[in-house]
């Protein structure tokens, strides 16, 4: 199991026989590797961690004001516009969206889960969708222009 025995022993928490957390690339750092293949829609686990009231590195909105720190599983699931996963912070699963072979990193939309990020940067997902900067769902991409008022532009 990659989690800790004190978030508990559930079978279905990531098993290190299936992820293992390693670094991707210089652009995208650390990233989850599953080590076997997940079909559309399966279950691909249930997650944990320790509940905090603020938005930090490695966690992900559960609420306002809580948040999920994993430092062991979804702490390291990288960006996609294109994801093969989708996150439940509800009822705590990862569940694949689209067939998922062997050896490929696990790759989640952030605005899925986050209303703002802890720190917006470029994407380079690649995907034919892409959004080119990643922000929460709540949130202005960093130098965009917004309008306030018809006829007045501010910068964000």
């Amino acid at each position: 199991m990659l989690y800790p025995k004190k978030f508990g022993t559930n079978p279905l928490f990531p098993q290190a026989s299936d992820f293992r957390v390693v670094s991707k690339d210089q652009s995208s750092g650390d990233g989850v590797l599953a080590l076997r293949s997940f079909s559309a829609g399966e279950l691909v686990a249930v997650i944990s961690g320790e509940i905090v009231p603020d938005i930090r590195q490695h966690t992900l909105q559960i609420s306002a004001n809580k948040h999920l720190l994993d430092l062991y599983f979804t702490g390291y699931l990288l960006h996609s516009c294109s994801p093969n996963i989708s996150v439940d912070m509800q009822r705590m699963t990862v569940t694949a969206v689209k067939d998922i072979a062997a050896n490929t990193f696990l790759y989640m939309d952030y605005a899925e889960t986050e209303e703002v990020l802890y720190k917006q940067f470029p994407c380079s997902c690649g995907s034919e969708n892409c959004r080119g900067w990643i922000t929460g769902s709540l949130e202005v991409p960093a130098g965009s222009r917004i309008e306030s008022n018809p006829g007045s532009v501010e910068l964000a």
